[in-house]
Parts: structure tokens; C-alpha cells; sequence
């Protein structure tokens, strides 16, 4: 066998390997891969913004229940409501005021009056609640609504 045939030879056997085992993907292998992210990507999606939204709602009653606690004891040791959530941090109750997850700011606290039964007659501390909400003493920074 001459070096001529047998380059002809190894030519050939590379084409027909080429044609029948050839490299990458097809268009539509590559539109199926697509299609399936896309739908994952569309289901998960919702549930990790649901999921957001529930962990800050969660943050923000932790902070609501925390402050409640420092009115109470601010209000217990002396025997009057705090004129603001400042006097509590002046007070050294509480180290800061707490940041609203949704805002990213702890200046959105609104302080409402309200009135408590563990207090004598005429006494009313000051108490968290969102304007309009139908239950006293509990409630949100301004804007947001409960669970």
C-alpha cells in the first residue's frame, strides 16, 4: 500500500465518523434544555418570593415583640408610658431602634396610644400599631399589613 492510498483510506474513515458522531448539540436538544429551565425557573420563582416575604414578616413581628416588651418594663419601672421609642434607646432599654426588612430603615415606627389593664386608671403606655388596624397594640411599620 502506497502512503497515498492509505491517506485516502484515513480520510474517508474520518468523514464517515464525522457524519455519524458529530460534535455539539442540535438545535432542538438545545430548545428542550431551554424549555425545561424555563419551567423550573417559573415554579421556583414564586415560592422563593413568598418565602422572602414571610421571612421579613417574621423579622418584623420579633422586632414588634420585642418592642412591647421594653414599653411594658419602661412602663412598669416608671409607672408611665415613654413619650417616643427614642426615650427607650435614650433609656438604655434598648441598644437601637430596630430596621424594618421592607424599608431598610428604622425610622418608620409609628407610636399610637393605647390603653393596658395592668395599670392603674388613666395610665396608658405607648403602643405599636399600624393606622386602621382593627387591633390595638399590635402592628406594623407604616405601610405594612399583618400576616
Amino acid at each position: 500500500m502506497t502512503a497515498r492510498t492509505l491517506s485516502g483510506c484515513l480520510k474517508h474513515r474520518d468523514e464517515n465518523m464525522s457524519s455519524s458522531h458529530s460534535e455539539g448539540f442540535t438545535l432542538l436538544e438545545m430548545m428542550v434544555v431551554v424549555t425545561m429551565i424555563l419551567i423550573v425557573a417559573s415554579i421556583v420563582s414564586p415560592i422563593y418570593t413568598t418565602s422572602k416575604v414571610y421571612a421579613r414578616e417574621a423579622v418584623i413581628h420579633n422586632h414588634l415583640y420585642t418592642l412591647r416588651f421594653l414599653i411594658e418594663r419602661f412602663t412598669l419601672d416608671h409607672t408611665r408610658a415613654p413619650a417616643s421609642l427614642d426615650e427607650i434607646v435614650e433609656k438604655s432599654y434598648l441598644g437601637r431602634l430596630p430596621t424594618d426588612p421592607f424599608t431598610g430603615s428604622n425610622t418608620t415606627w409609628r407610636v399610637e396610644m393605647g390603653e393596658t389593664p395592668h395599670l392603674p386608671a388613666g395610665r396608658s403606655p405607648s403602643r405599636l400599631r399600624l393606622p386602621g388596624s382593627p387591633s390595638a397594640g399590635v402592628g406594623l411599620p407604616a405601610g405594612r399589613s399583618p400576616l
